[in-house]
This record gives C-alpha cells, structure tokens and sequence, in this order.
C-alpha cells in the first residue's frame, strides 16, 4: 500500500467548519495571548525571586513577598484563561463536527441507491459515528493547546533575547530537530492510521450485519465460522492499530529526549558564561532560562504527544471527505414536469438497463400497462422482476429506451412526485422504533385516528391493535413490543392503504403471512387496486390469478403474456410454473 504523509487537503476543506465559529475563535485568541504573557512573566518573576536569595542571612524578604503576591495573580490569570480556552475549544470542536455531521446526513440522502447496495451499512455509519468523535476529540485537543501556545513560545523568545542571546540560540537550535522528528514519524505512520480506520470500517460492517442477521447465523450453525471472520479482521486491526500506536508514540518521547539535551546544554553554556565573570548572565537568569526553554519547547512536545490523535483524525476526514465526494441523485432539472391527475397508463419503451455494465440484466424491454389495470409479474429468481420496480422508481435510471407514466418520461417528473405517486409494499418490512401511530402515518402525516382504523380493519390488525395497552400510542421495536414478521408486513400493508396513492407495487406483499390470512388480505388489496394501476411481484401464483395481466419473465424479457386462463391454455412457461406448485 502506498504511504500517505497528512492528508492537509481534507485538513483544508474542514477549515470552514472551524472558521464559522470566530467569536470563539478570537476570545480563544485573546485569552491565549492573556495565558502567554502570564504564563512568560510568571517564569520571569522566578528568576527575580531566585536573586533575592543573595546568600546566607542576605535574603530580601520584602522584595521576595511582593514577588510571590504577584506570582499568586499571574497564576490566577493563567489558570482562569486555560479553562475559558478549553471551554472554547470544545464548543468549536462538537459544533463544528456536528456541522459536518449534518451535511454528511443530508448528503446521504442524495446519493443513489447503488451506493447503498455497493457500501456495508456499518461502515457507512462507522464514518458518522467513529470517525467523526476522533475528529472532534483532536480538535478539542489542538484548540486548547494552539492559541495558548504560539502566545508563550512568541513572548518567550522575545524575553530570552533581550536576557541572553547565547542561551537563546541554544534554546533555537533543538526547535527544528524536534519539528524534524515529527515530520518523520508522522511520514511513517500516517499510512497506519489511514489503514487502521478503514479496517474499524470493515469490522463495523462486519458487526452490523452478523447482529441483525443472528436468526440467520444460528439456523446456519455459522458461529463458529463467523467467529473465526471476525477474529481475522481484528486481528488484522490489532496489528495495523499497534503499527499505527507505537510509529506515533515515538513522536513524545522523542521529542522530549530532544528537549533535555536542550535542557544541558543552557545550564553548560549558562555556566560557563557565569564563570567567565561578565557579569551578563546570573544565577536567577539561567534558572529562569531552564524554565523558558522548557516553555519554549512545551507546546511542540505537546503537539508531539497528540499526534497519534490528530493522525486518526485526518484518516477519519479523509473517509468523511470521501462520503461527501461521492456523486448525489442527478438532480431534477429546472423545467422538470408536474404528473398533474394521473391516469396511470405506464410505459416501458425499448427498455435496456444492467447493475454491471458487463452483464445485461433488461434488453429492449416494451411494455404498456393501460390506466387500472392490475400488472402481475412472474418469473424465475433473477429474472428481472424487482429490476422493474427499480427502474420504475428511479431508484436506478435505464441505460437505453425510456419509462413514462401517461407519455411523459419518468426522467422529466421531478423524483419526489414520481415517488410519492406510488404505494410499496414490499417483502422486506420496515418500521422503525416508534408508536404505531407514527409508523403508520409515516406516508400521510395527516390521516386521522378514523382513517388508520379503518386500514387496520382491511389489513386484518384492528382487533390486535385495540388489545395493545396504549393503541396506536403503543411503542414498537427495540424500545417497545415486539411484533412477528407477518404483523409488520400487514402493518406495512395498512401503512400503504393509509398513504392512498394513485399507483401501486406489491413486491412479494404477502410473503410472510399463512395462507389463510392471505386469502383475507386479497380481498383488502382488490379493494385498494380499484381503479389503481398496480404492479403484483409474487412467487406464489395463487395471489395473482385475478390480475387483468400477467407477464412472465425470463432473462430481462417477457416470454409470455395474458390473464391466468390465458397463459394455462397455451400450456407453456406459465403453465409449467403453476402447475409445479400445485401438482404433487
């Protein structure tokens, strides 16, 4: 894997999330300048207070008290202002990421489906969630050490001139090497780092989609294997993550070793101008200069010691910066046409689309579904049949031919309308933790009580509805009851009669519930499909055997077509499906 050194251009493009705090930004400067200078006059009151101590029973009391009053102020002041900064700083830091926090969501819900199919969802949330706290925690950290910081190692060297250049110059000298020593080490371990967050990606990923499929893995028997998966990658996540850690560490101690070299060579230099008796240069001097240097040097040291922190944070912007680079939904054109009344005549017009550009999916697909009419759609695993229902929504866009509704391409409707013209009910349920009233007026934020009782009566959920302790106020999910999967598919049913749209798709609607149930919820479906163009997506015939239509697909393309009676008459692919489920 190639190296990477900062990446100062994702650095770069957080700068307005900062910047758009600069009240905080400017008070930080100010107090930082006010710890700096105390911070400076406090080592240089040391000095004055070791030069009152003149020798045995030679020591300026008086001087000496004035001295410590002062030096108890100074103190104040740097304590009083180091606390504001960090205050600042962490209002900056979590303002500024929940910013970015928020633009990232938003543009979540740009980005086309294929991203979702193509990303692992936990690693998505990974960059929202990990990513974004190391950001926040770095920023917080440099926040409360820059301003303060640049503050004491500007005045510092202003007063180490005007007390000795010598010493000053020796100070100097150990700056650039410990800068030296970062770049280096930071070089290094960048690639680490880098590594480090997209594997914490990978095994969130990994976790999320193992704990919300265990049903699953347990009917499987595939802990074990899964146990083995997941120790492999954090295995691999130790190792990068000691690479990373230990590259890093170096920076501090480093560094610090750089600084006591420093720390000798004042105190050899101090002395031997003390000795050679100019007079220049005293003992409280040199014991002010030990401090100064130190002073000098602190900020970088402390840079030093949070680079492992800075690091994780540029490799989770990187990854942040990448979310928000990725290509959003083409955006709904200017003159984009309203659909107005729909009549509900659907087109498909020499159809041609596949998720690989490699592998043909649909080719030269033509159909029409007149305005009413109750579309069924048949057809081996892989045939194309959700395909349709994709493309359809827009939720893939056709690579050939077009799709209209009523003569007007889908691709000059604006999304939102298209999408909001068609009731799902889909095999894979989805509510989410909430009330049932929620859930169900999750497509039509206006339905009253009345309306939400009368679909739970067609979709055959009123009765278990009225026994729940608090109704539709009752809480469902993780934070409230737990519900079968054919409840949740019939309450999605119910969610779908609620939202009352002009269109309809039915994607294997009735896949979870028994036979019985689903003979009673034909008669609802009828009642919501009249005068309704409805697409019906099922593997099981005998759910569509009233559709004004049947297709039946193959490959992309439809081998047959025509009502049930039809299609059993001519005694082909149809036939050949029906009759291998009711045969025996």
């Amino acid at each position: 894997m190639k190296k990477k050194s900062f990446d100062w251009s994702a650095f770069r493009r957080y700068l307005p999330y900062l910047t758009a705090y600069a009240k905080e930004t400017w008070a930080a400067v100010v107090l930082g300048i006010a710890a700096g200078v105390s911070s400076v006059y406090m080592t240089y009151q040391i000095g004055q207070a070791v030069d009152q101590l003149i020798g045995a029973d030679q020591v300026q009391f008086s001087a000496l008290y004035r001295i410590l009053l002062l030096f108890a102020g100074v103190v104040l002041v740097t304590v009083v202002s180091q606390w504001l900064i960090q205050r600042l700083g962490n209002r900056v830091a979590y303002l500024s990421v929940a910013d970015l926090r928020k633009k990232g969501f938003a543009h979540l819900n740009t980005l086309p489906l294929r991203y979702y199919d193509q990303n692992s969802h936990g690693n998505i949330v990974s960059r929202f969630t990990n990513d974004m706290d190391n950001i926040s925690i770095a920023v917080a950290a440099v926040f409360n050490q820059l301003f303060s910081g640049i503050s004491v190692v500007l005045i510092a060297l202003v007063v180490m001139l005007q007390m000795s250049v010598p010493l000053t110059l020796v100070v100097l000298v150990s700056t650039p090497i410990i800068f030296l020593v970062n770049w280096i080490v930071a070089r290094t371990s960048q690639s680490h780092f880098a590594r480090q967050q997209e594997i914490v990606g990978e095994i969130s990923g990994f976790v999320t989609e193992m704990i919300g499929n265990q049903k699953i893995v347990k009917a499987f028997d595939r802990e074990t294997i899964n146990q083995n998966r997941f120790e492999t990658i954090n295995q691999e996540l130790n190792v990068r993550g000691q690479k990373a850690q230990f590259s890093s560490s170096l920076t501090n101690p480093l560094s610090r070793f750089v600084d006591h070299l420093a720390y000798l060579s004042v105190g050899f230099v101090g002395g031997l101008l003390y000795f050679s008796g100019s007079g220049a240069v005293t003992v409280g001097v040199i014991s002010s200069f030990t401090i100064y240097s130190s002073q000098f040097s602190k900020p970088f040291i402390e840079l030093s010691g949070i680079t492992t922190q800075i690091q994780t944070a540029l490799a989770g912007l990187s990854r942040t910066f990448e979310l928000l680079d990725q290509e959003p939904e083409t955006a709904d054109d200017q003159e984009s046409q309203s659909l107005g009344e729909i009549k509900g005549e659907i087109a498909f017009e020499e159809v041609s689309f596949a998720y690989d550009p490699g592998q043909k999916l649909i080719e030269d697909f033509t159909f029409t579904a007149k305005p009413g009419e109750t579309v069924a759609i048949v057809g081996k695993t892989g045939a194309g049949k959700s395909t349709l229902v994709n493309l359809l929504m827009r939720f893939y866009d056709v690579d050939k031919g077009a799709i209209k509704i009523d003569g007007t391409d889908i691709r000059q409707l604006k999304r939102e309308e298209l999408r909001q013209s068609f009731g799902m009910v889909l095999q894979d349920t989805w509510l989410f933790d909430a009330s049932l009233r929620e859930n169900l007026q999750y497509g039509n934020d206006t339905a009253t009580d009345e309306e939400i009782y009368d679909a739970l009566k067609h979709a055959y959920m009123y009765e278990y509805v009225m026994r729940l302790p608090e109704t539709l106020d009752t809480p469902i999910g993780h934070q409230g009851i737990k519900i079968s999967d054919g409840q949740r598919q019939l309450l999605t049913i119910a969610r779908t009669m609620i939202s009352n749209p002009p269109m309809l798709i039915l994607d294997e609607a009735t896949s979870s519930v028994d036979t019985l149930t689903e003979k009673k919820i034909q008669d609802a479906f009828l009642k919501m499909m009249e005068g309704k163009t409805s697409f019906v997506i099922a593997h099981r015939l005998s759910t569509i055997r009233a559709a004004d239509k049947i297709l039946v697909m193959d490959a992309g393309q439809i081998v047959e077509q025509g009502t049930h009676e039809e299609l059993l008459a001519e005694q082909g692919y149809y036939y050949r499906l029906y009759h291998a489920q009711f045969q025996h």
